[in-house]
């Protein structure tokens, strides 16, 4: 018996956990469409356009991280309610729980985004703080005023997707996504030459194409739920009507998660200013190795999330042996896929690094990049361990000891020891990538520690 339940958890898990990578990774292609559309303007652009979107996903993933438990909160309700049923189908009270809780989450959601664009607004004003050239600034600004008004849109999108996630219906998440990255690159150059009797708003343009794409997407996306006879007797859009009993919940339960996932941004955001101290080539070789293993992570973000949902609904429906035996299988997928991943990486790097070298590139990036793949490999290993077992906590109902340990794990080792190894060890950039290797190691040790205590409760 439960053997069946195995082999039908792998299968439900990979169902749930790959239109969730897929739009991880579609969201990935969509700013390299942006990157590129920059490049086209020339290298301030590039530099001013890639600073304002370093500053704006440091502020989305704080948002997004705001409403990321809504799918637990709402994959309990359900569960709850088959457990009364005895079914797979949830009763009218949890439906009523779960219109409530969208509701609430979608007040939550437009709060957040307030405060996001406000302190976007905000950074942009003070960019020439931070010793930026004024024709930087200028661009920058431009690009992030009308960057930040895409954030209301793109955090109601999330809430949409994680009701759909908690309810087990992601399936065209990534349809939707796809649709949006051609959608993207016809507006930036709309936006960007002034075509069709646009203004011509050069770097701002690929700002305001970003906005529109994410109402575009929520658009497309809220329809689709709506389309859906199991999804729809459960959407209620009238935030108006929130609970503030279950507002408070959310901001108290989205808090935790909101600072983990802003640490994580800010900790790799320190590691590439520290990368560019040691010169164009390392930096270069730095950034190709960061996002082969960027790739891989987006993987590692659908497996938490899937398995992160199945656990919360196992513990709703008092079945504690199905979140270990969800547990087991994100970790040997995940591996699996990691191993799969590094012997392609540490084997073939010529390979994997060509798309993003041209025919001219300097062998010495190359020869940097193919060594630091080493070190993305133990980084892919810490960071997705780590991200699946915020997610296995999150869904036993654990939003805290996510921050906690990250706050350990990068501020008090990872950051001290990339400074360490970097410069009194003189190891250089790669004295950076053993330092975040570290951080992200004890990171996964302290979840991983926490986990079992946890688990060994139930």
């Amino acid at each position: 018996m439960e053997k069946v339940r195995t082999t039908d958890g792998y299968r439900t898990l990979v169902a749930l956990a790959a239109p969730i990578a897929g739009i991880q990774l579609a969201q990935v292609a969509l700013t390299s469409v942006d990157l590129a559309m920059l490049g086209l303007l020339g290298v301030s652009a590039v530099a001013a356009g890639g600073l304002a979107l370093l500053l704006y996903n440091q502020i989305r993933t704080m948002c997004v991280g705001m409403v990321t438990g809504v799918g637990n909160l709402v994959a309990t309700a359900a569960g709850a309610g088959e457990r009364r049923t005895g079914t797979g189908e949830p009763d009218e009270q949890a439906r009523q729980e779960i219109r409530t809780l969208l509701r609430s989450a979608l007040l939550v959601a437009t709060l957040t985004a307030a405060v996001g664009a406000g302190v976007l607004c905000g950074l942009a004003l003070a960019l020439p703080l931070l010793g930026q050239r004024p024709e930087i600034v200028t661009l920058a600004r431009a690009m992030m005023f009308t960057l930040a008004g895409g954030l209301f849109p793109m955090i109601w999108l999330n809430v949409l997707r994680q009701f759909a996630v908690g309810l087990r219906r992601p399936g065209s998440l990534l349809a939707v996504t796809l649709v949006s990255i051609a959608v993207n690159a016809v507006l930036n150059l709309v936006f960007i030459h002034g075509w069709l009797g646009m203004p011509e708003l050069g770097v701002a343009g690929v700002g305001l194409s970003t906005t529109v794409v994410q109402f575009f997407t929520l658009g497309v996306f809220a329809s689709a739920v709506r389309r859906d006879a199991f999804l729809r007797p459960m959407v209620s859009l009238a935030a108006w009507r929130a609970d503030p009993a279950v507002v408070r919940h959310m901001v108290k339960h989205g808090t935790p998660i909101c600072f983990t996932y802003g640490s994580e941004a800010a900790i790799t955001s320190i590691a590439t200013v520290l990368m560019g101290l040691f010169g164009p080539v390392m930096l270069a070789a730095s950034n190709l190795a960061n996002q082969l293993a960027y790739i891989v992570y987006q993987v590692n973000i659908g497996l938490s999330q899937g398995s992160s949902i199945l656990v919360s609904r196992a513990v709703a429906r008092d079945e504690p042996y199905r979140a270990r035996i969800i547990a087991r299988q994100a970790f040997t997928v995940s591996w699996t896929f990691m191993a799969v991943v590094s012997l392609i990486y540490i084997v073939l790097p010529q390979v994997v690094l060509s798309p993003f070298l041209s025919s001219e590139a300097d062998a010495a990036v190359l020869a940097t990049a193919s060594t630091l793949l080493f070190f993305a490999v133990a980084q892919q290993y810490s960071k997705g361990t780590q991200n699946i077992l915020v997610g296995l906590l999150r869904g036993l109902g654990d939003t805290k000891s996510g921050l906690r340990s990250t706050l350990v794990g990068y501020w008090l080792v990872g950051v001290p020891a990339m400074v360490l190894c970097a410069y009194v060890f003189n190891w250089g950039g790669w004295g950076v990538w053993s330092g975040l290797c570290c951080g992200f190691a004890a990171t996964a040790f302290l979840l991983g520690r926490r986990f079992r205590a946890l688990f060994g409760r139930r």
